[in-house]
């Protein structure tokens, strides 16, 4: 399944694109009130909804959309309205106003059948390994000698885990203050690692996940979870499903956040509101 959302994603995005440069070809061609305009705008609309993630990052998004496939509708009405002779407008249009928002809101934001229980408080963190900076093997438990927050993240192609792990760098202080040690976890290359932490001017602990060992141990592991294309930059098809727990001294959970929907990440203040709750 994860391998048809990889391959979805990669394909609605590339159709985004055609879609746009083709309609503005014909509307260039054959004036404003071609059919091809309502592909234009029904590429549009989702095309500046991706843009806006990778230009200005979010760790969360409205949970339904509504308003991109209506958007969409609304373009392929102006499509056939224009000119109801041209079928092939109006289906393009669909395809990336309607089907395509649909299929993305619906079915590739979501995660199915999250192990829930594993990772729940009061549960003890199974133990794994990890690759720090320099290299060398860190034990989990070496790193839950006082209190915890680990953040498993997608890599740095993801813009919403971006943006999580600069919420997270905002409240930094604010966790130094309750004596939390703030952990990040990659399966991402080492370097590009290191590139993401030259970021950030607070002290946060990167680590590489080999070959996702620690995910798959934890159940977090999501298989080809990669978008198509992106194995060329050097990351692995398998991901991490973004995932933020916090363990005491010890290794118990307090807290855990597995979402189901990898546009909807937890806010800072669970994080605080956990920490403070158990005292810590």
């Amino acid at each position: 399944m994860n391998r048809l959302k990889s391959v979805f994603i990669s394909l609605y995005m590339t159709m985004l694109v055609a879609g746009i440069f083709y309609s503005a070809f014909r509307i260039a061609v054959e004036g404003p009130t071609t059919a091809w305009m309502g592909l234009a705008i029904a590429s549009i609309v989702p095309g500046a909804f991706f843009m806006r993630l990778f230009l200005a990052p979010v760790a969360r998004t409205g949970e339904d959309l509504r308003w991109m496939p209506l958007l969409g509708l609304i373009a392929a009405c102006i499509s056939v309205t224009l000119a109801p002779n041209q079928p092939w407008a109006l289906i393009t249009a669909l395809l990336n106003g309607v089907i395509g928002p649909v299929i993305y809101i619906r079915w590739y934001s979501r995660f199915s059948n999250r192990d829930t229980a594993t990772l729940a408080a009061g549960q003890q963190l199974p133990s794994f390994d990890l690759i720090d900076a320099q290299g060398k093997n860190v034990s989990s438990k070496d790193l839950s000698k006082g209190t915890t927050l680990w953040l498993f993240f997608r890599g740095n192609w993801c813009p919403l885990c971006m943006a999580q792990i600069q919420e997270v760098a905002h409240d930094y202080q604010a966790l130094a203050a309750r004596g939390v040690r703030v952990c990040l976890v990659s399966p991402q290359p080492e370097s590009n690692t290191q590139q993401l932490a030259k970021q950030f001017k607070v002290p946060m602990e990167f680590y590489s996940d080999t070959n996702n060992a620690a995910a798959r141990k934890l159940g977090i592991l999501a298989e080809g979870g990669l978008p198509a294309g992106l194995q060329a930059l050097g990351y692995d098809s398998d991901v991490p499903m973004p995932t933020v727990i916090i363990s005491k001294a010890g290794g118990e959970i307090i807290y855990s956040d597995l979402t189901e929907n990898y546009r909807l990440r937890p806010e800072p203040q669970d994080f605080m509101a956990a920490i403070d709750a158990a005292g810590l």
